[in-house]
């Protein structure tokens, strides 16, 4: 996949290892599904809503240049209408062991990293020219999507015991 992904390594339950080798009834590619389907959800909302890393932290305003080239609300790098922004690039894909969130677009990457001015080249970006962009990261793992992904597997858990 060209762009940027996070991975979601689900061997930090490690520890229930012991308990969900007795409990084989519960669906790890299901689980992973479920947990990909969450973070998924929760990316595109940082996106569309609100704007924030997934410390919460807001991200660094756009560029006056920038700002001028766009149309409000109907057309962004972020949502847009006609070609697919970044938001509607966003996928998950799971499996028993491990879950990804991520894009496919080029300007992903640039998105959640941010660009040195020194390779910022000229034309690629109106406004970007010498300028750098400030990475605005929307990958990652929150704490409330940690506690939601914990509640999902308790849960999965206790409807497994009697």
């Amino acid at each position: 996949m060209v762009g940027v992904a996070t991975e979601l390594d689900l061997g930090g339950l490690a520890p229930a290892r012991d308990l969900l080798s007795r409990i084989s009834a519960l669906d790890l590619a299901q689980l992973g599904e479920e947990i990909g389907a969450l973070l998924e959800n929760s990316t595109k909302r940082r996106i569309q809503e609100e704007k924030t890393d997934p410390e919460g932290n807001r991200w660094v305003a756009w560029s006056a240049a920038y700002d001028a080239t766009r149309d409000h609300g109907r057309h962004s790098l972020l949502i847009s209408n006609g070609n697919p922004g970044l938001l509607e690039s966003i996928q998950h894909f799971s499996d028993s062991e491990a879950v990804r969130i991520g894009s496919n677009l080029i300007y992903a990457a640039i998105h959640q990293f941010g660009a040195d001015p020194a390779k910022a080249r000229e034309g690629s970006l109106p406004g970007a020219e010498g300028a750098g962009i400030p990475a605005r990261p929307y990958l990652g793992v929150s704490e409330e999507d940690r506690r939601d992904i914990e509640r999902l597997v308790i849960g999965r858990l206790e409807d497994l015991l009697p």
